[in-house]
């Protein structure tokens, strides 16, 4: 599936339960992604053939993407007794066009890819099209530290915080070198303190030409810099400190603060409640705040601050289907994607409204917007996913609108999970255009 969410809390206990395990583990998949529409001039260049003026079709080389990708994962105990645990593990991707370039499709999904032309000028009109290059890069080594109720871990790992976090949606996913250390001492509540030196994300909050070294501009999916090459997060590095609370089980809240240094500051809450009175029924609750630094983005003055609020209702029929509606609302003042790891534009937002597959839309300066889902297994076939969407932004904001209507069916055959996905988008003014996607995950 195209989000697959993991909260920070959840992902170190889990590295928590595998450092009670003594011998080397080993885990992987094996990833491939096909992306064809017939919007007219999606992407603002080709590797090989029709401008991005011309019409799209579905199924042409030019209006279509693919990749694949192989991801390998370890961990091991280093060291184990009654009062200490110490764990490490690491992660490897792969990615690769498998040669489709120029043949079956002209566009990529990861941003880590770099590619040769035959001429230095643009791949579009370059005689015989460009070459992809292949990436791989380390996209996680670590060690943890476990005594007692807490777990410390330093280097290269993923996170899922609220406004940073690893995206997973994508052919490749970005990750970050950091320190991060939890708590949990006292009753129902994890306490997480967090350090981000680097990461490997899109980001362009601090970067200029140079270091922003996401640059091929062929990818459907970009969250991960060329090569998987990791850049100073921010300017100087961010903090995060964050609080989640469960003494009233029905309720779980939490509270984030983030200091992306000399560049930015925010604050998420959020309480969600599984109803007691009406079993079934989900409510939620999100609110964030972000301050942009004078001077680190071109052309600030002053201070820009922004805030957003979002609600969420649903219902749960166990085995039957779950059905969700929400609602949010972001201010007159500034617009983010609301994962600082990532660019605004291709970056997801933990908004209960977001998209399904137009990220950037519903976080957008002076907008409103709604969302409704409901997901059904069908019989024990497959799991069937309806997915509404619309945002609305004011004409003194830009009026960049979005209408998206998403039908996927998925079907799991034991390690392997498959995904099908149409797609129909209307942005703005322009004519509305269909995507079919297609995704294949083999685990092992």
């Amino acid at each position: 599936m195209k989000i697959v969410k993991m909260s920070l809390v959840a992902a170190l206990l889990v590295g928590s339960s595998v450092f009670a395990v003594e011998n080397v583990q080993m885990s992987g998949d094996a990833q491939v992604m096909y992306n064809t529409t017939d919007s007219k001039g999606l992407t603002s260049n080709v590797i090989g053939g029709k401008k991005a003026t011309d019409s799209g079709t579905l199924f042409d080389k030019d209006s279509s993407a693919a990749d694949a990708a192989l991801n390998l994962n370890v961990t091991a105990d280093l060291a184990k007794n009654d009062l200490v645990t110490v764990s490490t593990g690491a992660g490897y991707t792969v990615l690769s066009t498998l040669g489709l370039e120029n043949n079956f499709v002209s566009n990529v999904w990861g941003g880590a890819h770099t590619a040769t032309a035959p001429t230095a000028a643009n791949y579009g009109h370059a005689i015989g099209g460009a070459k992809v290059e292949n990436a791989n890069w380390l996209n996680e080594g670590w060690v943890a530290v476990t005594t007692g109720k807490s777990t410390a871990k330093l280097g290269r790992m993923e996170l899922d915080t609220p406004l940073a976090f690893t995206e997973k949606w994508s052919i490749e996913k970005n990750t970050f070198e950091a320190a991060v250390l939890m708590n949990q001492d006292i009753q129902d509540t994890t306490l997480v303190a967090a350090y981000v030196g680097n990461g490997n994300g899109t980001e362009t909050f601090g970067q200029n030409a140079n270091s922003n070294v996401h640059t091929l501009g062929l990818a459907t999916g970009p969250v991960v810099n060329r090569n998987g090459e990791f850049t100073t997060y921010g300017s100087n590095g961010a903090y995060a400190v964050g609080a989640i609370n469960n003494s009233f089980k029905p309720l779980t809240a939490q509270a984030w603060y983030y200091d992306v240094s000399q560049l930015t500051q925010a604050y998420w809450l959020q309480a969600d409640v599984k109803c007691s009175l009406v079993e079934g029924v989900l409510i939620g609750a999100q609110y964030t705040g972000l301050t942009i630094d004078k001077g680190s983005v071109a052309g600030n003055a002053k201070d820009i601050s922004s805030s957003a609020i979002a609600v969420m209702l649903g219902y749960v029929v166990k085995d039957v289907v779950t059905v969700k509606g929400a609602y949010s609302s972001v201010d007159t003042d500034f617009g983010a994607g609301f994962n600082t790891a990532t660019a605004t534009g291709t970056a997801q937002s933990k908004l209960y409204t977001e998209a399904w597959w137009s990220y950037g839309f519903v976080t957008q300066k002076d907008t409103t917007a709604m969302a409704v889902s409901a997901v059904s297994p069908v019989q024990g076939l497959f799991d069937l996913g309806l997915y509404y969407t619309k945002a609305d932004q004011t004409a003194k904001a830009g009026d960049r609108d979005l209408s998206e209507f998403a039908l996927t069916a998925g079907k799991v055959f034991g390690p392997l999970e498959t995904t099908l996905a149409l797609i129909n988008s209307k942005v703005a003014t322009a004519d509305a255009y269909n995507t079919v996607q297609a995704y294949l995950k083999l685990k092992f």
